[in-house]
Order: C-alpha cells, then structure tokens, then sequence
C-alpha cells in the first residue's frame, strides 16, 4: 500500500530537454568518439599505461573518457560549455535557480553551504545530530553554532527531526542567529515538517541550509516526503550517488532564492574543490540527472513498491521488526521515506551490529548502517525483487536458526547525552594547543577533537565543549556495544585531546 505523504506537483514541466547529456555526450561522442592522441594528464593515455589487471575488471570505457580542463570538454571551476550545460539542467530537472556539480560529495557541499553563508563569528542554528560535515564546515567558516536537540524516538531508540515548533522557540530566544540548517530526511528516512520549517525561519529573513544527502529523489515521487528544494529552501545539497545512479561522491548543490549568493557559493566551492575532477565520475552525474528527470516516477514507483513488499513480507519473520509509515505523527516525524528499511532482531537478542556482521559473514549482504538495535538498508532504483527476496530469505534463516533460543536484547537504551557546555567556539578549540589525557580522567576538560558515532556521524562531543560523567559514560556504553567510534586520534579512545589551560 502506498501512503500519499505530500500534497504538491512532482515538479514544473521542464523548460530544458532533459533526455540530453551534454558533458557525457561530449566526452563519448567528440572526445573518445575520434580517438584523440592525448598528451595531457592523466598519465595513463586512455588506459594505455594503466594496470592491466584493473582494466580487465572495469573496463576500457572509464579511461577513454578521464580527461582534464581544456576547451572541448569544459572545467569546473569556470564551466562556460558542456559542463554549464549540465548544470543548468540539472537546476531545470529540480526548478531551482542554479545547481552545481559537487565532486566532494555532499559532504564537500555542506562545507560549502556554511562557508557561503554565515562569516567568522557569526551565529548558526544547528541540529545536534548533524553529519561530521557539518562540523567540519563549522571548523573551516568560523561559525558560531547553537545547537538545538532533535526529538528522540525512545521506543526505537533513533533520533528524529527537529519540530518545527524547537526552531522558532531557538530563533525567538536568539535574535542573533544568522542563518538555520536542517536535515532532511534523517539516515533513517524521517522527515520533519520542512515547509513550516522553511515560513519559520523566512519570517526573520534568514537562510535555511538543508543537508538534504538522503533526498535527491524525494522531488520526483509524490509519495515521498517534501523536498528541501519544494519546500523553500534557499540552499541544499543532495548525495546522488546515495539514492539515484551516478557513482560514488558525486553529489548537487542547489542555490534556490536571492537569500544565497551564487557567486559567493561559486567562489567559496572554486577554493574547495580539486582542481582536477573526475570526468567519468561528472559524467555520471550528468547521466543520472537525465534518468531521474526522464524516467523517475516509474523508477521510484517500483522502488517504493519494492521497500513496501520488504517490509510487509519482514513483519511477518518471527523476532524481525521494520519499522514504517506508523512513526508519522510521532514528534520530529512528519514523514517517511519507505525506500529506507531500518529493522531489528533486538527480540532475537541481537544488536544491530551484530545482525549486520552475521548478514555480511554468513550470507554475504551487506547493510549500509548499524546502530545500537537496528540495521539499516537501502532500497532504490537498482533494486530488484530478487534482490529483496535474498534479503528476506536471510532474515528468515536467522529467524529459524535463533528463534527459539531464547535470546532477547536486554541492553539499556542508548541516549545521546545533553548538549554539553560550550567554552570555545569549534575554530578557536581546533587552532588551540592541544595535550593528551587519559579519557577516563577527562570529566571537566575542555574538549581537543571530534568524537562521534559514524555511521551515521553524529558527533557526541564537538571541540570546545567540555566533557562531563555523561559524555564518558556514553562513550564506554558505545564501546561496549560494538559502535564505531570515529574523528579521535587514539581510535580505541583510551587516551583524548585536551585543550591545553593556560
């Protein structure tokens, strides 16, 4: 059963032909199309000089198309032809003003978007589960953040959204707030109410930000959750690699009100990015943009009905839970994204962790995250029900091999800890003298590094921020649960980074 979340058009009719790839066409048709010599980078020659072995395994079509800048297939930094051209109808497919390739991934964008909005000092309203992006953006800007809790499913134990209610309670108390960035959706496919979201903060003539990583489909499907881009907002960055099919770390960029300066944006992602971008990597993009704009709604189509006969078929395996549409109305969820299918074997006793490692050891799937109950994967366009009957029938043997052993998960849930105090804004913490000291003995110093859970990168303690009980407590509950611990030095954290007193 497909559930109607949003009440808008799919989009506008495209002014642009989206069946066109401009920078691939060029790339196969002109360039490799004519069997150019080359004597430019890369040193490779069309594959030429490469290793053997790599190309019996991928192929001579990406080499023949790894080029550099020059005037037949554009560049990046100052696209005046074909790159242009893609990028202009990559803004046409999702009616924005402009759009950017983002060869950083979304991660790159993020940075950019912080950077291109709010200079050093300057205050920016910021959820507490953000990605490491954001905090590295953060780091590079010069950013004042002020953090705002996300609303936390204690029956499942994940973060949602932010209530749209939190931020106008954050921007009334603070009038010096310059700009608010949101995600949406979350990891878990949760979308909060993004267009409210948006009046919100529009009514004190503000930017939104959105990291949108998880939603570059979201615009093309009805029965999906709001787009950043539908609802407003000014600036969002999307992963296409994640969801629709270009390869991996190619992401969008989009500029979409007056609020966001292109030429800022233009300027600060020119300092950010390499000077030498992939061309098969843009050139995916560019064919992934056509796919989406030409075939989306019955790609996605099939892809939710997929996730819907995953879930439906998941529910019935004793011990297997995936969760769906019934979270909508809890608080921070005002939408659902199906194609994500987060479930449990919490009631076969165990962890997330450790369903992922016995699906990727025994039955050679592997998930795209794990978290303290649950695992998560994505279903998309590549999917087929093959695919989701070999996911299924690996649950089921878990189920049947498990079941009546009588495990069940008893662990406490885990909470992330309270917002602690910031003495130094995360760029003054990253430039001070740092020492090091035994994590257990570091209860009351000021935070040297980045602590986080990843995936999905939500950072548990933040540079500047002074460590408490709690945040030790948590971290040891982490460990101790088998979660990945990432962005310290010492990567057991037996030993932290301090900020040296003076």
């Amino acid at each position: 059963m497909e559930i109607k979340i949003k009440e808008v058009d799919i989009k506008k009719m495209s002014k642009l032909d989206q069946s066109k790839t401009p920078l691939f066409s060029v790339l196969k048709d002109e360039y490799a199309g004519n069997n150019t010599l080359p004597f430019h980078v890369p040193g490779h020659k069309r594959g030429k000089g490469a290793d053997q072995e790599f190309i019996n395994f991928i192929g001579e079509g990406p080499f023949t198309i790894d080029v550099t800048i020059f005037p037949m297939v554009d560049g990046l930094h100052h696209p005046h032809g074909c790159i242009k051209e893609a990028q202009e109808l990559a803004a046409d497919a999702y009616d924005v003003k402009h759009s950017f390739f983002a060869v950083n991934g979304t991660s790159g964008a993020i940075q950019a978007m912080i950077m291109s909005v709010v200079k050093p000092g300057e205050k920016l309203l910021v959820p507490r589960n953000v990605h490491k992006s954001v905090s590295a953006g953060i780091i590079l800007s010069g950013a004042h953040p002020v953090y705002m809790n996300p609303e936390i499913d204690d029956e499942l134990g994940i973060a949602h959204g932010v209530r749209p209610q939190t931020v106008a309670d954050m921007l009334a108390q603070d009038s010096e707030i310059k700009a608010v960035l949101i995600i949406n959706p979350t990891y878990y496919g949760v979308a909060t109410d993004i267009k409210k979201i948006a009046d919100i903060v529009h009514s004190y003539d503000i930017p939104l930000i959105v990291d949108e990583a998880h939603g570059p489909h979201l615009h093309f499907h009805e029965n999906l959750p709001m787009s950043a881009v539908d609802a407003g907002a000014d600036i969002c960055s999307q992963s296409t690699h994640k969801i629709l099919g270009s390869l991996t770390q190619m992401s969008l960029l989009h500029v979409n009100s007056n609020r966001v300066s292109v030429e800022r944006v233009k300027e600060i992602l020119s300092m950010l990015h390499t000077t030498s971008p992939s061309y098969p990597l843009m050139a995916s993009l560019d064919c992934a943009r056509r796919q989406i704009a030409t075939e989306g709604k019955e790609l996605l189509t099939k892809a939710i009905s997929l996730a819907h006969y995953f879930r439906e078929e998941a529910n019935k395996i004793p011990g297997i839970y995936c969760f769906g549409e019934e979270i909508i109305g809890r608080e921070g969820a005002f939408a659902f994204d199906p194609t994500k299918i987060t479930f449990t074997a919490k009631e076969l006793g165990f962890t997330g962790t450790e369903l992922e490692d016995m699906l990727t050891a025994d039955y050679h799937i592997q998930m795209e995250l794990a978290d303290f109950y649950h695992t998560l994967g994505l279903v998309t366009i590549g999917d087929t029900k093959e695919s989701i009957n070999q996911l299924l029938a690996a649950l089921q043997d878990i189920s049947r091999r498990f079941s009546n052993q009588g495990r069940k998960l008893t662990h406490k849930l885990l909470k992330m800890p309270q917002i602690p105090e910031q003495v130094l804004i995360p760029r003054e913490a990253f430039y001070r003298r740092k020492i090091k000291t035994s994590f257990d003995d570091s209860i009351g110093k000021v935070c040297g590094e980045l602590v986080m859970a990843y995936p999905p990168g939500i950072p548990i303690i933040i540079p500047g921020e002074r460590i408490t009980k709690e945040i030790l407590d948590y971290v040891k509950d982490m460990k101790a649960a088998k979660l990945q611990l990432q962005g310290m030095e010492d990567p057991e954290l037996t030993t932290i980074n301090i900020i040296e007193e003076s």
